[in-house]
């Protein structure tokens, strides 16, 4: 099962459907292969291969036939096995280029790709921010007129996902130069990250962007890992079956769904929302679905509100009408959507598109039919909206029933987060790695870029130990000791007027400690660089700055410290607690006052954080807060979604978010 969006010139659309096919409305497309072309579609005119290696070629032929295949004027062989697979190594080539690498087969058929470059290849993934164009970014117009590199080079992966693992990508893909006719689209992190290094490491940057907008950390990893991670197991068995049998995976998805509502507080099958028999009207209110978005409507508790809402409506059919084939067109259903028709699972989509489901037989009935959808939405323009004429059930004779009044109810954000469907695009298990990077086969790289982490701050728990598995799998595919350089979280959203708990800061936390734990990995600090009305800050230049920086550091052994000043220890000294700090440029400097803020001291409970008074003193900073020392177990620095941090060096690097455990040493007054 394949679902597949293909990004638009003039502007990417995001396109999510049910991934049944039965419940598909046309924007479910296969994909097929080129049965002429001898060379997987990851090599073609103007791409970049990794220098300084034996990189693996590959592609498809007739079973059995013997592939000659020349570069730089060298030669080599491959046979296909009986499925027409081949794959040989190209000779190590130093950085360089152009090159035309051709395959020929026994059969006098032939391929050669032209314009081709050596240097250093980087896979840049995540989420929206990874993907957010040049054309967005600050300076944008100049930035886009003066762009002219063509040893920067960029091959964009469409959004695909899928619930097994894929080979190739989709034709339709092209690696391109960084002009001014292209850049515009050009992930901005990743272009602005590869200008940045060649200052120093002057060689060709090939830039492989595989990236999808929303998406959680868990579909980019293989069930491998997944399984290896733990708690994944139940939900991957459902992704199995539902290869085999989507029809039957979907019934069981209704079940556990409705299970796990049933385990809320007060919720009984009997007063479901999904059940046709259910009329109470308790908690039930009208909802001006052509006012837009939820948080459009005008009522205060809805302006800043996510999280989930009921919507329902009646649909009255006579006998003629429940006895034809239909489909049930929603309109925009934003962000992810469960749909039910007299309490019969109908279809689940994600994003801000329109939903439109197949119905299957015996769902309708003559009179009232109950329609019932669960919405989930984690960041702003949530609901059902637009215009009405998209809402109506279509009857297979051409005419179609206009769906009436919706009412809607509040979920309470204390029944948490619901299951996910294991198949869905963003949010499922390994679909985006099935879709996007298995695609990739074992491309060489140079390392890989990392931005994400957004979808996953409502439970940030597990980040740490996923993220690291997300590293493995990674090498385990691409290399071993395979760079691995992390973009950390910026800030967004009010800044904080007192301690708190914050699922950012522990994302933050998690990226700060799988950076440090392993030589190979980096963290590029962005806390500062964020934006607070705007999760997608505009400053990309600065982050792609920084990424170089760690790049330097990690991968091309330059002395200078990564990613500025880092904390070492946290000792209590009396009622002081002394930080000590590392990977000082300079001197430690505070920005707009005498002293640093955003320190905070805390005992072992959530909650006991208190802001401390600060003192730099060289490579220390002191903390004192109004509290008994011996109650001060941690400490914490710029913990909030969205801190004000102060604390840099000479070298205007700041230093980031942390956590660190108290140590004891005998007071010295």
């Amino acid at each position: 099962m394949v679902i597949r969006t293909l990004r638009a010139r003039a502007k990417r659309r995001r396109v999510a459907c049910a991934a049944l096919a039965l419940l598909c409305a046309g924007t479910c497309v296969a994909r097929a292969g080129d049965a002429a072309a001898l060379l997987n579609p990851l090599f073609q005119d103007h791409a970049v291969l990794q220098r300084d290696r034996s990189n693996p070629v590959w592609g498809n032929a007739k079973p059995g036939e013997t592939l000659t295949i020349t570069i730089a004027g060298k030669t080599i062989r491959a046979r296909a096995d009986g499925s027409g697979r081949w794959q040989a190594f190209l000779p190590a080539l130093a950085a360089g280029g152009p090159y035309t690498l051709s395959v020929r087969a026994d059969d006098g058929s032939m391929q050669s790709i032209q314009d081709l470059l050596v240097g250093d290849v980087w896979l840049c993934s995540g989420q929206s921010n990874m993907e957010l164009p040049v054309e967005r970014t600050l300076d944008a117009a100049a930035e886009i007129h003066n762009a002219s590199n063509d040893r920067i080079r960029m091959l964009t992966v469409s959004d695909v996902s899928s619930a097994t693992p894929l080979e190739r990508i989709p034709a339709s893909d092209h690696w391109l130069a960084a002009t001014s006719a292209n850049v515009a689209r050009f992930s901005a992190t990743c272009y602005y990250f590869a200008r940045e290094l060649q200052k120093t490491t002057p060689v060709p940057m090939g830039l492989i962007v595989s990236s999808w907008g929303g998406s959680r950390i868990e579909p980019w990893m293989s069930a491998q890992a997944l399984r290896k991670v733990g708690g994944y197991d139940e939900a991957l068995d459902l992704l199995d079956a539902y290869v085999k049998d989507p029809v039957r995976a979907s019934m069981q998805w209704d079940r556990q769904w409705k299970a796990w509502w049933l385990s809320r507080p007060g919720q009984t099958a009997a007063n479901a929302p999904w059940n046709p028999a259910h009329a109470d009207e308790q908690g039930w209110q009208s909802a001006p679905i052509d006012r837009g978005p939820w948080q459009h409507w005008g009522m205060p508790e809805l302006a800043n509100f996510t999280g989930m809402l009921w919507y329902r409506t009646t649909l009255t059919l006579s006998k003629q009408q429940a006895a034809q084939a239909s489909a049930l067109s929603l309109g925009t259903a934003n962000e992810i959507d469960q749909t039910w028709i007299n309490g019969h699972w109908i279809g689940t989509a994600y994003g801000g598109v329109a939903r439109t489901y197949a119905l299957p037989p015996g769902v309708l009935h003559e009179g009232d039919n109950l329609i019932a959808v669960n919405v989930l939405n984690t960041y702003r323009d949530g609901g059902i909206y637009g215009p009405a004429d998209q809402r109506a059930l279509r009857l297979r004779d051409g005419t179609s029933v206009a769906l009436g009044a919706w009412q809607y109810r509040v979920v309470p954000a204390s029944f948490g987060a619901p299951p996910r469907v294991p198949w869905q695009s963003t949010s499922g298990l390994t679909t985006l790695y099935n879709g996007m990077i298995a695609p990739l086969g074992h491309y060489g790289l140079r390392g890989v870029l990392w931005y994400q982490g957004e979808s996953n701050t409502g439970d940030a728990g597990s980040y740490r130990k996923l993220l690291e598995s997300l590293r493995e799998d990674l090498r385990t595919r691409f290399g071993a000791n395979l760079p691995f350089l992390i973009a950390q979280l910026s800030s967004y959203g009010a800044p904080p007027t007192h301690p708190g708990e914050s699922g950012w800061a522990d994302v933050r936390e998690a990226q700060r400690l799988v950076a440090a734990e392993d030589a190979h990995s980096g963290l590029a600090i962005s806390v500062d660089i964020g934006e607070r009305y705007d999760i997608h800050p505009a400053n990309k230049q600065e982050l792609g700055r920084r990424l170089a920086r760690v790049a330097r550091h990690v991968v091309y052994g330059d002395a200078q410290p990564p990613s500025g000043p880092i904390p070492t220890t946290a000792q209590r000294n009396g009622d002081d607690v002394t930080l000590t700090f590392a990977d000082i440029t300079g001197h430690l400097v505070a920005y707009s006052a005498d002293a640093p803020i955003g320190f905070e001291l805390c005992g072992k409970q959530p909650g006991s954080c208190h802001y401390a008074q600060a003192q730099i003193q060289g490579s220390h900073v002191v903390l004192h807060a109004k509290l008994p020392a011996d109650s001060i177990v941690r400490v914490r620095y710029c913990w909030a979604n969205s801190p004000i941090c102060t604390l840099y060096d000479d070298a205007g690097l700041p230093a980031g978010p942390f956590e660190l455990s108290l140590t004891s040493q005998p007071s010295t007054r």
